[in-house]
């Protein structure tokens, strides 16, 4: 069985990042959405990356980004990793670790629930994309009226 990877996302400060290594993180993201309040531009997030590097991977997280996003933030941020987060399918994230030479993570959104039949639903969207990703991210589901994807910082019930 593989450990648990932990991953910090959404980092826009020194302090942040400081503390989430410092807590023992494995990866810490930095969000390229522009609908995120916790987004950075790629010349921040190369500044955060570069006192990351060494201590943690760095992952660069795009929401259905076109390949010239993905490419600004290749050439500033060099991260280690990309997570996809929007409704990329599995060709999308083949071609973004193909052009990059990067491994790809996909966000799944869950809700932390089973069934009353006790299904897994949910979680057979993630089974889904373990031949296309390089690692599937289980993230709590965004509310109802979210304006971006991701849990917006609130866990699931594990």
């Amino acid at each position: 069985m593989k450990p648990i990877t932990i991953k910090i996302c959404g980092l826009t400060t020194e302090a942040a990042l400081s503390a989430a290594i410092d807590a023992g993180a494995d990866m810490v993201g930095f969000v390229f959405h522009p609908r995120s309040p916790r987004a950075v531009t790629p010349a921040r997030a190369a500044e955060l990356a570069s006192a990351a590097r060494g201590r943690a991977a760095v992952v660069a997280l795009a929401v259905d980004a076109d390949d010239a996003a993905l490419a600004a933030v290749n050439d500033a941020v060099r991260p280690d990793w990309w997570q996809m987060h929007g409704q990329e399918e599995g060709a999308r994230l083949r071609q973004v670790r193909q052009r990059f030479g990067r491994p790809v993570m996909k966000a799944i959104g869950w809700s932390g629930e089973i069934s009353p039949m006790g299904d897994y639903a949910e979680l057979e969207e993630a089974l889904a994309f373990q031949h296309h990703a390089d690692m599937v991210l289980l993230d709590a589901r965004p509310p109802k009226d979210a304006a971006y994807p991701g849990g917006h910082g609130k866990p699931f019930d594990w």
